[in-house]
């Protein structure tokens, strides 16, 4: 089947995938776009699982303050290198971490992993991260986040 190069910047610009991995979907789906991207995040999940054990000594702390200055958090998000940490997609990553911090407010970093999402329920925190690092192409995780509250 001919894959249309329309069809494969609209995959790449939904999921944020290579653009040959993007054909390979696409091809592998028969030009379904729901399997394709099915196909996209169970190849991004894999990447992830095999990018876990390498060493993240580069990255960001992000902050967030909400309500009037009553809850503050720090999140420190750690990558492989500061390529990566400049992005804008590791960065978004960082501000959707302190907002759950924020709002669901986690005793400790593998709680908070575990979270549901909470601008996607049925998605853990865990796994946005998974699919942020199978779009940058690096380990990322949590280091460390503190919670203030007044």
């Amino acid at each position: 089947m001919k894959i249309k190069v329309t069809d494969i910047s609209k995959l790449r610009a939904e999921t944020g995938a290579a653009i040959m991995a993007c054909k390979k979907a696409l091809q592998e789906a028969k030009g379904d776009f729901t399997k394709a991207k099915q196909i996209l995040k169970k190849e991004g999940l894999n990447l992830a699982a095999k990018k876990a054990d390498r060493k993240t000594e580069a990255g960001i702390i992000e902050s967030y303050v909400h309500l009037a200055g009553r809850v503050g958090v720090l999140v420190k998000l750690v990558c492989e290198t500061d390529f990566v940490a400049r992005t804008e997609d590791f960065k978004k990553l960082a501000h959707e971490v302190c907002l759950q911090v924020a709002s669901m407010n986690p005793k400790d970093v593998e709680s908070l992993l575990a979270q549901e999402y909470i601008r996607e329920p049925g998605k853990i925190i865990g796994d946005l991260i998974k699919e942020t690092v199978a779009k940058v192409g690096e380990n990322i995780r949590i280091d460390d986040f503190k919670r203030l509250e007044i």
